[in-house]
């Protein structure tokens, strides 16, 4: 369990992910990871220790960013245990854990090789470089990702060597700032940082010694935070991933410390980033991995929009300020960014593709960025040559789907995101359990009830005719014995109608009210059943300074329009757009077909959710019309 602010997040073994399509993803993850041999993902490792330079170690090596050549070598293996970890730590698979085990087993032998303190797949000479004011590309990044993996390899998998390794390795760091003036640190800190104060609350808030207290001040980024406390906007065209760790270091100093500073950092951060600069449909902002300028994001609808490694920090940054404020708009933004980041750029299966015939392999792996530009393709990468920094984030992000679900706070349980799963937790010391199951209202679910509840439910999606469909969550509660609690539902920002909450087919909840939480106490029995029906519908979501370019949203997903270049979307005058969608098929939804009018022609555009998308061009965003 992760406690931050006044809640506790439910995760590891006590939550179980069920959800079909998460659960795809997350084996396709794992299959990948034990994929990938020991020997390469070690192999720059060794090579900085001496320990194998044979022609034989390195045939058949990784490509892209894990080339010995290259700078950044060796970060993926970082990202490899972080993922290995939180894989084991949710479902206590063993066989990954052996291999995650050998692997910090070979650290801690290139550790000794090195000196005792050295544990990186680059050299010491190139943090010495930036030093002096020489350029190199991120050593900082590359060291924080071994430092990262080592440590959730403790902290998740209990794994006592990862944790000396670390102890060891920062020794290195303590002994090489400490001479450093404030002004020759910050010059340093301005050669992309990432993760490394983070690193160093963690191993403060694991070991309570005072020299990581000391690394953390001597890591704090004063050109980048001090101006963010008094609220300027300094991201606007700043590298948005060499930052948004820094934060998440500033939020997990604040759990620890309670020092306002570090969460007032955390605050303003997430104020510019996200709330005055604006977002795309798919909960993104930046677009050649740097932030776009306030409300302009429309100047910059190209071919490199939401890179993968921002979609994964800004949702664990979510996460810090949800715990916080217990404001269910940072769940619609973490919502938003699964379906159409995580979903979107990982993973994709030929057999979603949509007619689409292609030479290209049957499967991708994960897009770099995500395309904003109308006509635009996702470009998949390859297993084994590319590698770089959202290779890392991919396999991390996939591991850790049932995170977030669940979250407690003494005898409350918030239900915070609406995905198959099962989850256990105890209150008053009574033990519970829910399962949570989606009812598709097409059929009889094991929770579904036989009684008038449904037949309720069933009447009210009715009297949405222009929503045929609506997400209808199912709680099932087992219990020892009758336990009081409470039960915080979230009703979503994208809800379209009433919401309804039925307590064993009884109505308990009706409201339009969205982007809330609704409280349920009562004692609860073993047995009851909550259903919640929540409609949903097409809506659109303009551009931030631009009212007529619009996307298409079905609840949190983004519909993409399978077309090669961009299209203009006639609007007849008294409709709006959104009634240019209409369902492929009455009672097959999850699809969509749009006539328009251009010049003089009718053509239509079928609509598909973005994370179907595989190899097809797509547009994301379209100019309307109106005809009058």
């Amino acid at each position: 369990m992760v406690k931050t602010g006044q809640l506790t997040e439910l995760n590891g073994r006590q939550t179980l992910l069920l959800d079909p399509e998460l659960r795809r993803r997350e084996e396709e993850n794992r299959s990948y990871m034990m994929h990938l041999e020991n020997r390469f993902l070690l192999l720059n490792f060794n090579l900085e220790s001496g320990r194998d330079t044979s022609a034989e170690a390195i045939e058949g090596m990784h490509g892209g960013w894990e080339f010995p050549t290259c700078q950044l070598r060796g970060h993926f293996l970082g990202h490899w245990l972080s993922a290995a970890a939180m894989h084991y730590h949710a479902t206590g698979d063993r066989e990954i854990k052996a291999k995650a085990d050998t692997l910090v087993e070979e650290l801690a032998e290139c550790q000794k090789e090195n000196g005792g303190r050295w544990a990186a797949p680059i050299p010491e000479k190139y943090l010495y470089r930036i030093a002096e004011g020489k350029q190199v590309w991120a050593p900082h990044y590359t060291i924080h990702k071994v430092f990262m993996g080592l440590l959730d390899m403790y902290e998740y998998a209990g794994n006592a060597i990862a944790l000396e390794i670390a102890e060891n390795f920062a020794d290195w760091f303590y002994d090489w700032t400490k001479d450093f003036s404030r002004d020759e640190m910050d010059d340093i800190l301005d050669f992309e940082t990432g993760g490394m104060l983070e690193i160093w609350v963690q191993l403060y808030a694991i070991t309570g010694k005072d020299k990581y207290a000391a690394l953390m001040e001597r890591y704090y980024r004063g050109r980048l935070f001090d101006p963010l406390l008094k609220g300027e906007d300094v991201l606007t065209n700043m590298h948005a991933n060499t930052t948004i760790p820094e934060i998440i270091g500033c939020a997990r100093a604040y759990d620890v410390t309670g020092d306002e500073k570090w969460r007032k950092i955390a605050e303003n951060y997430w104020d510019l980033a996200v709330t005055q600069r604006g977002q795309y449909a798919t909960g993104g902002q930046t677009c050649g991995e740097i932030w776009s300028p306030k409300k302009k994001l429309g100047a910059r609808l190209g071919l490199k929009g939401q890179e993968h490694c921002t979609v994964y920090n800004m949702i664990r940054l979510a996460g810090f300020l949800f715990r916080w404020s217990l404001d269910p708009a940072y769940l619609d933004y973490q919502e938003k960014l699964l379906y159409n980041g995580l979903m979107a750029q990982a993973y994709w299966q030929s057999n979603l593709s949509h007619g689409f015939t292609s030479p290209y392999p049957s499967k991708g792996l994960l897009t770099y960025f995500l395309p904003m530009q109308a006509g635009g393709r996702k470009g998949w990468s390859s297993k084994t040559g590319d590698f770089f920094c959202c290779h890392g984030t991919l396999v991390q992000a996939n591991a850790a789907f049932n995170r977030g679900i669940y979250y407690q706070s003494e005898d409350s349980l918030y239900v915070c995101q609406y995905l198959d799963s099962q989850v256990s937790f105890s209150v008053n010391d009574s033990r519970v359990t829910i399962l949570q199951k989606a009812d598709p209202l097409t059929g009889s679910s094991h929770l579904a009830s036989t009684s008038s509840a449904r037949q309720s439910v069933l009447e009210d999606t009715r009297k949405y005719p222009s929503q045929p469909d609506c997400l209808v969550p199912c709680l099932k509660i087992e219990l020892e014995k009758e336990t009081e609690m409470t039960l915080q539902l979230r009703i979503p920002g994208w809800l379209a109608g009433e919401a309804v909450i039925l307590v064993n087919d009884t109505e308990v909840y009706r409201s339009n009210d969205s982007c809330l939480f609704v409280p349920l106490k009562r004692v609860w029995k073993d047995g009851d059943i909550i259903r919640i029906l929540l409609p949903k519908a097409v809506k659109t979501f303009p551009l931030p300074e631009d009212k007529n370019t619009v996307a298409f949203l079905y609840g949190p997903v983004v519909l993409a329009g399978l077309c090669e270049e961009e299209r203009i979307l006639h609007v007849p005058a008294g409709s709006t757009p959104e009634q240019l969608l209409t369902h492929d098929n009455e009672r097959e939804w999850g699809s969509w077909k749009s006539t328009f009018r251009t010049t003089g022609q009718e053509r239509g555009i079928r609509f598909v959710p973005l994370y179907e998308v595989g190899y097809e061009p797509y547009s994301i965003y379209f100019p309307v019309k109106s005809d009058r």
